[in-house]
């Protein structure tokens, strides 16, 4: 029973990738509509092929083939052992085979939602080509090796009985292994790509580029709803050995930290406007999403309206820091909402999840080291292989790819034939 339930919630999933597509679209330009949900298309199909084939075998499941190494006495499981191809799960019909086959369809979707993300930062100017290339380095290298750390039993899951931090780091719906993972990768090509052509005056003053198409940006926040509920499900099951009789419980945490997510954020941005910001209020929406995933099995309710308040404060302050002091040209606010409200999201596990003396102090530690993992290993690697790859293939579209459009410059047909998409009244040139 629990077997079948976890592959309908993995059956979910796709739907997270659906409305990352509508909101990526929807929030960069009319011209590069097209551009922006091929390259989701695309990215689920690199990743799928490149995870399966190769990224499987560094990740692992709990129980299977790993490299460890001893030091002081301790054994650190770093990366997984299995064997190339997915050659070491077996699709025979037994059910005693089938956990393995149920963590490979589940990462196999997970790596694909993350693998998306950085479309969001890169719109308007990021090539596809570049794009494939880099999605099969994430799905080969830098996911699974954190993923490994997390859920594929490595040492960040053993920080508890190695080192008596509560029960190791906790990441039940991935906060941190698909939305920080994803987030800091967007911050990585958001960093190489450079702003969008007319975005910052000289003087560095940023020029608001409003998104083309709201209605399918809030389409994709009920699309993702739906994903959301899957995968973090899924994941509770399949690396938590939660049953089916906290489902419910989930699929309410879930609801409830989207749900406060973009309430807090119509009212931040209502307070500091005059209005509610519509594209803001859906950032909120899905940072809460990210935010929930991680304790979405073990926090209170109450725990999870709290965890979705912040998450929708946070990403409204954290969108205005990364684009008008730190220079970010995020059109998507990935970074803000993936990387930021992960990172809190794996926070407020140490802050909610562990109420026995010593208990919750010992959790947010082991929470604060897998952080530290994502922010001093991850996010280096992800920047580092793909300042490699722009040495050898460019990411960008030439300067003035973004100003025509990528659907026509890539494409050679844009998404709106029979509209003018090309009005730049917001952007000066």
């Amino acid at each position: 029973m629990t077997l079948i339930l976890c592959l309908l919630c993995v059956m979910l999933m796709p739907f997270a990738a659906v409305g990352l597509g509508l909101i990526h679209a929807g929030l960069g330009r009319s011209r590069s509509a097209a551009h922006a949900v091929l390259g989701t298309i695309c990215a689920l199909a690199v990743a799928a092929i490149v995870f399966v084939l190769i990224g499987f075998s560094w990740s692992g499941f709990p129980g299977g083939a790993a490299h460890v190494f001893s030091v002081g006495g301790v054994a650190w499981n770093w990366i997984g052992a299995e064997p190339l191809f997915a050659r070491g799960v077996h699709f025979d019909g037994n059910v005693n085979n089938l956990a393995g086959g149920l963590v490979l369809c589940f990462e196999m979707f997970a790596v694909g939602v993350a693998a998306t993300l950085p479309i969001g930062a890169g719109t308007d100017r990021w090539r596809l080509s570049a794009l494939l290339i880099s999605v099969a380095l994430f799905a080969g290298i830098t996911w699974p090796l954190f993923t490994h750390w997390v859920w594929g039993g490595g040492w960040l899951a053993r920080l508890g009985p190695m080192f008596q931090l509560g029960a190791g780091f906790v990441d039940a719906g991935g906060s941190g292994t698909i939305q920080a993972t994803g987030g800091l990768t967007a911050l990585a090509l958001a960093w190489l790509l450079g702003s969008r052509k007319g975005k910052y005056s000289g003087d560095g003053t940023p020029t608001a580029i409003p998104g083309h198409n709201i209605v399918a940006v809030l389409a994709g926040c009920v699309l993702a709803l739906v994903g959301w509920l899957g995968m973090n499900s899924a994941g509770a099951m399949l690396f938590y050995g939660v049953g089916p009789a906290r489902i419910p419980g989930i699929v309410i945490n879930t609801m409830l930290a989207a749900s406060a997510s973009a309430l807090a954020a119509l009212g931040m941005t209502r307070v500091r406007f005059g209005k509610p910001d519509a594209s803001l209020i859906a950032n909120g929406w899905v940072a809460g999403l990210a935010a929930g995933s991680a304790g979405c099995a073990f926090v209170p309710p109450g725990a999870a309206v709290v965890i979705g308040l912040v998450a929708g404060i946070l990403v409204v302050f954290s969108v205005e820091l990364f684009e008008q002091k730190l220079f970010v040209d995020d059109p998507g606010g990935t970074v803000s909402v993936h990387a930021v409200g992960g990172i809190w999201g794996l926070l407020a596990v140490g802050l909610f999840v562990g109420s026995a003396p010593g208990m919750r102090g010992a959790q947010m530690l082991a929470q604060v080291v897998g952080v530290a993992a994502l922010l001093g290993f991850v996010l280096p690697l992800t920047y580092g292989l793909n300042w490699l790859l722009d040495r050898v293939v460019t990411q960008r579209v030439d300067r003035d790819g973004d100003w025509q459009g990528m659907d026509i410059r890539e494409l050679g047909a844009g998404a709106y034939p029979e509209f003018v998409v090309h009005s730049d009244e917001f952007v000066p040139r």
